[in-house]
């Protein structure tokens, strides 16, 4: 399925518009990779472990709305908007939502 965060795809003329999908994914972020993320903040450098935890929360929210976009009929997802909170208590869990809007091209 082709996705898109633009509103056009070059070459590809969108034939139907299915309406608006969107995938969630909350991941919880465990202790001892907030513990060691913490770390990472006071000597610098990246927090690999986060890093994993949002890309897998990332990929499991656009899934879901594709499984959205073919249930209305739709080939591609355009418009797309990923939004990234922490949510819970003490923001202990990482939220992602993806929207965008089913088409067939």
């Amino acid at each position: 399925m082709l996705m898109t965060t633009t509103n056009t795809i070059e070459g590809h003329p969108v034939q139907q518009y299915h309406g608006l999908v969107s995938g969630e994914a909350i991941i919880g972020a465990n202790f001892m990779k907030d513990f060691f993320a913490g770390i990472r903040d006071i000597i610098g450098g990246r927090s690999s472990s986060y890093e994993r935890v949002l890309k897998e929360a990332k990929e499991e929210a656009l899934k879901e709305m594709q499984l959205q976009a073919k249930e209305k009929g739709g080939n591609a997802i355009i418009g797309i908007d990923l939004d990234y909170e922490t949510v819970g208590q003490n923001g202990g869990m990482l939220m992602v939502v993806a929207t965008g809007t089913a088409v067939s091209i």
